[in-house]
């Protein structure tokens, strides 16, 4: 949408009656206000920011709201018995409908991110300034746009394909129908083909930035999520190969420590800082996973039983890195023991007092290279209708850092594939990862997996795509519903 800026000149017209008159000398549109390098530089960081910021005050895509379709949605978490928001509710038993307020603001979070990036992609090429850097600015630009879409097209399909900011005010102009998921793809795979150029490093005023090697690990998850093995290979085989220097850290717990974040293993996340507690920037799932040391209190989200703990053996560093039991109280000196497990991965132990978790500066990691490790095991597996003994190495280098040892030899290539999916599902607890995992498996995957569980009394069939916002088909009706909704 463009930036109008409408300079006012006010003249009264006689002293008796102060009318005031208003009249529009000028309008400045986006063309005319990216002017700098520091304009294009501003433009690149406000679309970093969709992500870990939110306009209106409300919850974040990372850290939060992604967390509700991805894990409440899933078959990892459900709701505390705490929440009253009928919404969250609705999500965490599957039976959240189109009107569902969480769904929605997902939805409005992806595009007004998308919408930053197309600001910044139109303008930045006709401002004059260092070529290295401008190049530099439009890749990166590209690469949050492709992962706001990967993330649309995964969790509604056939989507609005929105590439340029509107040049037209015009409601009715501004209007899109949904375009088809390969058109989708197409897109994100074009933005992160070229994104591919970004730098492999940056110095440490720019950790966090999206590199080349982001880049081809997004593509691998792409290609992995359209079942093209042969180009996800080749992508896994540029993170691997390239000369990264990506490796898994030798404990589990350091990729989610806040002094190890951008580390080894980050290949790209979600930056966070300790901040002063504003929900709208603030890594809320630290907060949502402590609130006290009462046992009583129940936290945000939960396990959705015990399920989910007793998948990790009591060997498996993983599980007491994942979940917490007990916890020491430094005021009283005394542990709490908690009646369930309970979340841990994201709270800030750095922090002191420990209850203040509105502070947290824990990163949310979006690939990790231990991602790229199960990736190719499983690509592995399907391109050789069985597991190599290189997709067993692989899943081994996560499995030895978990400390449970090698994964059976012999296995089909059905069995091998579950025994990947069962070590994502362990890896990637909260990490945004589940419902994406369960989806992309096809047929009614997702929807078997739900109605295991008592808490999931909604799960349908349908429940493999989200449905379209209802308030956007009532705004747009030039958009259409998923099939069930």
């Amino acid at each position: 949408m463009k930036k109008t800026f409408i300079f006012l000149a006010s003249a009264l017209l006689s002293l008796s009656c102060n009318k005031l008159v208003e009249s529009p000398e000028a309008i400045i549109t986006n063309a005319q206000f990216y002017k700098t390098q520091s304009d294009a530089v501003a433009a690149v960081a406000a679309v970093y920011s969709s992500l870990n910021t939110d306009a209106a005050g409300d919850f974040i895509i990372y850290g939060r709201n992604l967390n509700l379709l991805t894990s409440n949605g899933a078959d990892d978490q459900t709701f505390s018995p705490s929440n009253t928001n009928p919404d969250v509710i609705a999500l965490g038993t599957a039976t959240y409908v189109a009107a569902n307020d969480r769904v929605k603001k997902v939805w409005q979070q992806h595009y007004f991110g998308i919408s930053r990036a197309n600001v910044a992609i139109d303008n930045i090429p006709a401002i004059s300034f260092d070529t290295t850097l401008r190049s530099r600015l439009l890749r990166e630009a590209k690469f949050i746009r492709a992962l706001l879409y990967f993330n649309v097209v995964r969790f509604w399909g056939d989507a609005p394909l929105i590439l340029h900011d509107p040049a037209s005010i015009k409601v009715d102009e501004l209007k899109v129908a949904r375009a088809p998921k390969e058109k989708v793809y197409e897109q994100i795979i074009a933005d992160l083909t070229d994104a591919t150029n970004l730098p492999a490093t940056y110095g440490i005023a720019d950790k966090g930035r999206a590199t080349s090697g982001a880049a081809h690990a997004l593509l691998a998850k792409v290609y992995v999520t359209r079942r093209d093995w042969q180009n996800a290979l080749k992508e896994i085989n540029a993170v691997t190969n390239g000369g990264y220097g990506y490796d898994l850290y030798p404990n589990y717990i350091d990729a989610f420590q806040k002094a190890t974040k951008n580390g080894i293993e980050h290949i790209f996340s979600v930056q966070f800082e300790t901040n002063l507690g504003a929900k709208n920037s603030q890594q809320f799932l630290s907060n949502n996973s402590f609130s006290s040391f009462n046992a009583t209190v129940n936290p945000g989200d939960r396990p959705i039983d015990s399920t989910l703990y007793n998948l990790f053996s009591a060997e498996d560093t993983r599980r007491d890195v994942t979940f917490y039991t007990r916890l020491f109280n430094a005021a009283t000196g005394q542990y709490v023991n908690f009646p369930f497990a309970r979340f841990a991965k994201f709270i800030d132990f750095s922090l002191n007092p420990l209850t203040n978790q509105a502070q947290s500066g824990i990163n949310y990691p979006v690939i990790r290279f231990a991602d790229i490790l199960l990736l190719k095991a499983e690509v592995l597996n399907e391109l050789n209708n069985g597991p190599t003994t290189e997709a067993y190495a692989a899943i081994n280098r996560v499995r030895n850092r978990a400390k449970i040892g090698n994964l059976v030899l012999g296995l089909g290539q059905s069995e091998f594939r579950e025994a990947v999916f069962l070590e994502r599902r362990k890896e990637f607890v909260q990490e945004g990862q589940r419902w994406f995992d369960l989806s992309r498996r096809g047929g009614t995957y997702l929807y078997d997996a739900l109605k295991k569980y008592p808490a999931k009394i909604g799960a349908a069939v349908k429940d493999t795509l989200y449905p379209i916002p209802q308030s956007e088909i009532e705004i747009n009706p030039l958009l259409t519903q998923n099939a069930g909704w």
